[in-house]
């Protein structure tokens, strides 16, 4: 049996992965990253459940119905990272550990990108790491949950 649930968020175009700029995001469809995370989840004894949307209400309702079923979140918000005090008021709100992936370094591309809105909300941010960036902030929000229980 799990010993946590975790939900990963998904934002806005990663339904496209595979086939968008694969220079800057990779070759993996969300459904590898997808299968690649519920493997690591078994390994921890961790339940992953996933979500994508495009939509800024439904990562809203999905971060707002986290409270009581997931003692944590992983979130890759895509471009909403950067514009969105809604998302970063519903982190927040639910008051969940939570981690913000990214696959590329948002650091090293254009000016926009290099601040997030979610960062001052989350536990800790990963990115530029490809796939490896939510396969590490799984494995670090389940160390921080773990190291809470003892």
């Amino acid at each position: 049996m799990p010993s946590f649930s975790i939900l990963v968020l998904h934002g806005p175009n990663l339904n496209l992965l595979g086939q968008r700029e694969p220079g800057i995001y990779g070759s993996l469809t969300l459904a590898d990253i997808n299968r690649l995370l519920e493997a690591e989840g078994r390994k921890l004894e961790t339940k992953v459940t996933v979500l994508q949307s495009n939509h800024e209400g439904v990562l809203l309702d999905a971060i707002h119905g986290s409270l009581g079923q997931h003692q944590g979140i992983v979130i890759n918000a895509g471009a909403y990272t950067h514009t969105s005090v809604a998302l970063r008021d519903a982190i927040a709100a639910v008051n969940l550990p939570t981690v913000e992936v990214h696959l590329s370094n948002i650091y090293r591309r254009e000016d926009f990108r290099h601040h997030s809105y979610i960062a001052p909300v989350v536990i800790g941010q990963i990115s530029g790491f490809g796939v490896q960036s939510y396969l590490l902030g799984l494995q670090a929000l389940i160390h921080h949950l773990r190291k809470d229980e003892v």
